[in-house]
Formats: C-alpha cells, structure tokens, sequence
C-alpha cells in the first residue's frame, strides 16, 4: 500500500492527523477482501479494500458496502462510522472505504469470551442484542437514507426460490434430500405482501461485534457483502437457522454453544417490540434461510469435490444435507396460512 498517497487522499478527505503520514497495519478477518488498521492523529480507523485477484468483480461489492455504511449514520443501527470512500485506483492501487476501528470482540475469534464462556445468563443477553440488532436494520427508513435503487424489493420473496434453484444447477453433483419438498412448500407458502428494509443477507453470531464486558452490549455489524433492500425478517430467519429446542438435535450445522440461550418466544417478542413487524409467519423465514444456506454452502461443497478447495470447506457437505433436512421437516409441521 502507498501510505504517502494514502495520507494525501486523507488530508484532502479533512481525517485526523493533517499532514501526518498515517501508519497501516494488516489485520486478520473478513474473506473476501483486505482490511487494514489506520492509525493518524490520535485516530484508530480501518481500511477495506479487494484482494490482489478480481478487483474489478470486488470493487462494485465493496462501493456498496460503502454505501450503506454511509447511509447507516444516523440510524441508530451499530455499524462502524463511515470515514470516507475512493474508486480513483491511482490513491493505492484499488478502490477502498474507511471507517472506524470498533473496539470489541467477535464470538468468531475463539467462542464466547468471558464472562459470557460460564456466566449463561450473560450469555442470554448476546442473543437478545443479536435481534436487537435486526430489528433496528429493519426500523430504518431506507428512502430517506438515500438506499433508493440499491436493491429490487419488488418480487423479492417470489425470485428466491428459483434464484437459488438456478444457482444450484450450475454446480450440483448429488442429490440433497429435502430440496424439491422445501421448494415446492416456499412455493406454496410465499407471503402475499411485505414491507420492503435493510437486509443484511449473513446476520448470525459470526457477523456482529460485542462491546467487551457485561452486559451484553452490540458494538457493531461487520460484513455487508450481501446487504441489500429485501424483506428483513429473512436476516432474523437466518439468526434462528440453528435455534433451541429445534436446532438442538442439529450434529454440524452449529459453530457455537447454544447452552443459556432465550427462547425463541422472547427473540421474536424483543424483535417485534423494537422493529414493530409481524412475527407469525417466522416459520418461512426460517425455512427459507436453511434453503439458501443450503444451496450456498453447495457451492463450496462441489467446489471441494472437484478438487478446486481445500479440506477446510469439507465440513460444509454434512451441513448441507442437515440444512435441507431440517427445512424439509419443519415444513411438514407449518400449516398453511
């Protein structure tokens, strides 16, 4: 990285530490770009910019990323202060945004730290700030925040279905069992009308950010790669994906311990109170969210069986057929609407 060039680009950009060459450290974390801590004039930030390969693919994703944390200020959703963007390559050789370095723990650098690793009722609060979470994204009015054109709401939850079908097709080499029964019931159970928000397309554990300490206090969500403008209630789907008692019996599809966890009950109770959306037809969500978990995760899993991944995404096959398998049985037990 040109850190002269850098330090210019802020300075005209009005960031701390004018005129002081800023000092860029790599860090560790995120797949599919570089992130870097900034530190000038007292200030610690984070740079975000693509990998050395595919630059121009991950350009367009990162300037989206970019654009939502901008529009995010002001929302009262915990995100990482945007500090400013460039897709001028001359700057350092790629596009990049700024923003700054949240001081906090992921549940995804070892687990829960303490005292949340033996405290359960502490615990407990991680969960209920993971909805708290969701449901501001979903309370934000998107219009007014300028998101106008960053996503196709209209027929968002009827395009899913064959969205991922089609995505599948392109690499599919086993049967999945469950898949056509889930499909088919989606289909079938579509709602008939939802009111368009913030998605965030990844929400769980592993994409947020805790403040250090109890009680349970989210400091940020990290890793907007797949936001866009849907039906936000597929983001608290996607958080319940593995929830108790249900998501008890699943073997691999967990990366955390659930022990103290709420029950579902009182997460949609918290998500509805602070989104002010309906909660009755979660069940979809939920079966949606394992469909297209499912179907993502293939890709890795084929990807590997053709001998073009390494061992570590060779966990991702089991996780595959017990998505889809727990998708296929809830449906069997969700009435019709």
């Amino acid at each position: 990285m040109d850190i002269e060039s850098l330090s210019r680009w802020m300075d005209a950009e009005g960031l701390p530490g004018e005129g002081e060459v800023a000092e860029a450290t790599a860090l560790s974390g995120g797949s599919q770009n570089e992130l870097y801590a900034i530190t000038r004039g007292g200030a610690s930030m984070a740079l975000r910019r693509p990998p050395g390969y595919g630059i121009e693919g991950s350009a367009k994703v990162l300037m989206r990323e970019a654009r939502l944390l901008k529009a995010l200020s002001g929302t009262g959703v915990p995100h990482a202060a945007f500090r400013g963007a460039s897709d001028d390559l001359d700057v350092i050789g790629a596009p990049f945004y700024m923003m700054d370095l949240v001081d906090g723990w992921s549940p995804m650098g070892g687990g829960w730290v303490a005292p949340f690793d033996t405290d359960l009722e502490a615990r407990s609060g991680l969960a209920i700030q993971l909805a708290d979470g969701a449901a501001k994204m979903a309370r934000v009015d998107w219009k007014a925040q300028g998101l106008e054109g960053f996503g196709k709401p209209e027929g968002f939850l009827e395009r899913q279905v064959d969205r991922w079908l089609s995505h599948l097709s392109a690499y599919r080499f086993r049967d999945i069992r469950g898949l056509d029964e889930t499909a088919r019931w989606l289909r079938d159970h579509t709602p008939m009308t939802f009111e368009p928000g913030i998605m965030h397309g990844d929400y769980q554990f592993a994409n947020v950010m805790y403040r250090h300490g109890a009680p349970a206090e989210l400091a940020a969500i990290i890793d907007w790669e797949m936001a866009t403008i849907g039906d936000p209630l597929l983001d608290l789907g996607w958080v319940l994906v593995g929830w108790p008692p249900e998501g008890d019996a699943m073997k691999y599809a967990r990366y955390l311990n659930y022990d103290g966890m709420p029950s579902r009950d009182d997460m949609l109770e918290h998500y509805a109170k602070v989104s002010g959306r309906d909660v009755s037809q979660i069940d979809y969500y939920v079966i949606l969210a394992r469909f297209k978990l499912a179907v993502v995760l293939e890709a890795s899993v084929a990807r590997h069986a053709k001998g073009e991944a390494d061992e570590r995404v060779a966990r991702f096959g089991p996780i595959v057929l017990e998505l889809m398998e727990f998708a296929a049985s809830l449906s069997r037990t969700t009435p019709l609407r």
